[in-house]
């Protein structure tokens, strides 16, 4: 069976996808793109974003859309949690055994389409800093 022509690994999404894979930083469409353009140097950037958005769509990749903040991709679209610094951005897998399943599929009225947990804390090389100079922190950053 010939898959939709958008919805095929084509040699772009390809090495996007390699290059999800290999880095653990969860970057942003802009980081996705220098990463990539080494490769393909004649790649736009807005057929990186094209390509991230069809490869989360298609479920080979994970959109993380973070309170406040640009959209991040990983490489990893199994279930997992993510820790993002309140400081710096940065953005960690986190291996917590967590088991957030539903028997329901609606609650509280809303069919469940899936659900994201945000934690939020402060990265080590962040730690150093706020050690320094420590301030209040607001969880919305």
């Amino acid at each position: 069976m010939k898959l939709p022509k958008d919805k095929r690994l084509t040699k772009q999404r390809q090495i996007i996808l390699k290059t999800l894979k290999k880095v653990k930083t969860h970057p942003t469409a802009d980081e996705v793109y220098d990463m990539v353009r080494k490769e393909l140097p004649k790649i736009s950037l807005g057929t990186v974003y094209r390509n991230l958005e069809i490869m989360s769509e298609m479920g080979i990749i994970q959109k993380l859309e973070l309170a406040g903040h640009q959209k991040r991709f990983d490489g990893n679209p199994e279930p997992h949690l993510h820790i993002r610094c309140l400081e710096c951005g940065k953005v960690a897998d986190v291996d917590l055994d967590v088991d957030l399943s539903f028997d329901q599929e609606y609650i509280s009225g809303f069919l469940l389409k899936g659900y994201r947990i945000e934690l939020v804390g402060i990265c080590p090389e962040c730690q150093k800093q706020v050690q320094r100079s420590p301030r209040p922190f607001n969880l919305d950053q």
